[in-house]
């Protein structure tokens, strides 16, 4: 697995799988972070599926981030991603992003995609700061809001072309 290096400003964090424990802190990180949040049905709909997956960022006893993730043949896509208000900035989105590039494998899954709302310029930021780029706009995707969203994708292959040591020092310049 890549190792991500620390900065003054980063928290060392140990990324697991959730377990049905984590959902109180999980489900406070949501509402803290989104204005439309998913509620624990739903949740609990997407991680019953065999396909998907959930995993926490824990600091010490602490939840401090999570991400639900789905599998596919050649893909992974990432549903819900957030971390703890307190502790934004402090690379705990990288070092979970840093994992979840380690699952992937230039014979199988070798993407990651995901969906960011239009308004929501900060994660925008930050996915480009991993690697990361848009590749296409849904019209009118987000039922809430009526917003557009950005896909975008990860490809392990093309992420050769920068270093892992200029993405993190673009990461840490930004507080990324």
């Amino acid at each position: 697995m890549s190792t991500v290096p620390t900065s003054p400003l980063q928290t060392r964090v140990h990324v697991r799988w959730m377990i049905r424990r984590d959902m109180p802190e999980v489900l406070a990180i949501e509402h803290a972070s989104f204005e439309y949040p998913w509620c624990e049905e739903e949740f609990l709909r997407v991680l019953r599926q065999r396909n998907c997956i959930g995993m926490v960022a824990e600091q010490g006893e602490r939840i401090v981030g999570f991400m639900i993730y789905e599998l596919h043949r050649n893909r992974i896509h990432v549903l819900d991603f957030a971390t703890h208000p307190e502790f934004r900035r402090q690379g705990v989105g990288r070092q979970m992003i840093a994992k979840l590039v380690s699952k992937l494998s230039t014979q199988r899954r070798n993407r990651i995609a995901l969906l960011v709302r239009e308004t929501s310029v900060a994660a925008q930021f930050f996915y480009k700061v991993m690697g990361f780029r848009a590749v296409e706009v849904i019209r009118e995707h987000f039922a809430d809001t009526g917003e557009d969203a950005y896909g975008m994708l990860y490809h392990l292959d093309e992420s050769i072309l920068q270093p892992p040591a200029a993405v993190n020092r673009i990461a840490r310049q930004y507080g990324a």
